[in-house]
């Protein structure tokens, strides 16, 4: 059998981490399998649309490099693939339910959370008491004829009870008297998240649901709609949380969750790709980084556990470092160069200056401030720089040893990376000295800094030999 997979987010907004992982997820499963993966836009909560989510859906997507084999925008054979696309078929489904006996039409006044309480993100079951299911024949008729507007809610025996075991947290049981009858189709004909799910995933063949632990509850309500139709039922494959930085499930309100945050943060699509899948999943060895190759290779759905996740953003730099560290050279100067000051690309070899600083970079939007101090020196940094504990250098060491480099470079006939470094070497081993002291003074000086993405050699070539000098100037002016 064929394994397919689907990642059916709601135009509702920007892609949250967590859809995005959900869809990597369902994404490796096919690609491991040689299965499909589609792309189902539920689009069935009209209130709650975003206007250009779904350009977002799709451009996430495909930065992220997650290929969807069936889709709005590709088509596919078990089309549209869109729900609002969808409402005849709705209908047809929930008219057989009603004609077979497990729905019944809801004469109740309208209450609108009660109506939405089926739809995703939606809090607690709200217990509506079945009466209209207790209604007769005639009644329902005497209603119809009077125009009076309903909706369809699925008929659940609140005798005896549903058990699915899911692929992660084992076998579950639910007592049916903990179940509502849930809404399937609401009065202005559009069905609710739940109701329209089955019959998608049904109709377009879908082997594994992929979804957040918090629809666990509701799952019972799914298998007995599946029963209900004799349809087969698909694997249920439930997600840890993913908690943020006070413990609590991962939302806006405690900082980035959203895709374009990180991309905007300068943070790789695939470091955020690497980095998501380990939120819930582990490869069973010590490996963390992994190309999008190695994670259709290794992934394994057995091995996504049920703690909730912690979202560390300090090890998503870190990841995104060795992202940043393995890109092709030409690919790094692509895109670092979106990132240079416009006083670094006209100043400066650039191409060199990325070839230095990418085993550096955490994160791109970094590089500014990183490469500052090239474009001009803050004069006015401290002379305690200079002061270093571990190369035993002194203010006066300092100044001694910049007045004897300013000398020998300034003599240089020749002005590269070899040749400074070359000097610079010959000059410590006269004074019998270790590379260290010497260095370091030299860096302070040309940088200003004490922390720099490069050491003082490849600063002086990167310079040139004039600033260089000036550099060194003022160094042994403010020593």
């Amino acid at each position: 059998m064929e394994v397919r997979t689907r990642f059916a987010p709601s135009p509702t907004g920007y892609m949250h981490i967590g859809n995005l992982r959900t869809a990597l997820y369902a994404y490796l499963h096919a690609r491991k399998n040689e299965g499909k993966f589609i792309l189902r836009i539920e689009d069935t909560d009209q209130a709650r649309l975003v206007e250009d989510s779904v350009k977002v859906i799709y451009e996430s997507l495909r930065v992220t490099g997650l290929e969807h084999d069936e889709g709005p925008d590709i088509g596919g054979p078990v089309g549209p693939y869109v729900q609002s696309a969808r409402l005849p078929i709705y209908r047809q489904y929930a008219e057989r339910l009603l004609a077979e006996g497990h729905a019944y039409r809801c004469f109740c006044e309208k209450h609108e959370k009660q109506e939405d309480a089926d739809e995703e993100h939606d809090g607690p079951i709200l217990g509506y008491d079945g009466r209209c299911s207790r209604l007769s024949e005639a009644d329902v008729q005497a209603n119809l004829a009077k125009k009076m507007p309903y909706v369809i809610r699925q008929k659940i025996d609140k005798e005896g009870s549903t058990s699915f075991n899911d692929f992660v947290y084992g076998p579950i049981t639910v007592e049916h008297k903990q179940l509502d009858d849930q809404i399937l189709l609401k009065r202005d004909g559009y069905p609710t998240y739940n109701f329209a799910n089955v019959v998608d995933d049904h109709l377009m063949g879908i082997t594994h649901v992929m979804r957040g632990c918090e629809y666990i509850s509701s799952t019972p309500k799914y298998i007995l709609l599946y029963k209900a139709f004799g349809w087969e039922i698909p694997e249920h494959i439930h997600l840890p949380h993913i908690l943020g930085p006070s413990g609590k499930k991962l939302s806006k309100r405690e900082g980035s969750v959203a895709l374009s945050d990180f991309l905007n943060k300068g943070y790789l699509p695939e470091a955020v790709l690497n980095y998501i899948a380990l939120l819930g999943w582990n490869p069973g060895t010590e490996q963390e980084f992994f190309t999008k190759a190695d994670l259709i290779a290794k992934f394994d759905i057995a091995r996504i556990g049920k703690a909730p996740a912690m979202f560390d953003e300090t090890k998503l730099a870190w990841l995104n470092a060795q992202h940043v560290k393995a890109l092709p050279p030409e690919k790094a100067h692509e895109l670092f160069l979106k990132f240079y000051p416009e006083k670094i690309v006209k100043g400066f070899d650039a191409r060199k200056l990325t070839g230095y600083i990418q085993g550096k970079v955490e994160k791109l939007s970094d590089i500014p401030n990183m490469v500052s101090f090239l474009a001009g020196l803050d004069e006015k940094y401290s002379a305690e720089l200079f002061v270093h504990a571990k190369n035993k250098t002194t203010l006066e060491g300092s100044k001694a040893v910049l007045k004897d480099l300013e000398a020998i470079l300034s003599g240089l006939p020749s002005w590269d990376y070899a040749a400074i470094l070359a000097a610079v070497k010959a000059y410590a081993e006269a004074k019998g000295a270790k590379l260290g002291p010497v260095m370091w003074p030299l860096r302070i000086a040309i940088s200003g800094q004490a922390v720099t993405p490069t050491g003082a050699v490849e600063i002086a070539e990167l310079l040139g030999k004039p600033e260089t000098l000036r550099r060194i100037s003022v160094a042994i002016g403010k020593l």
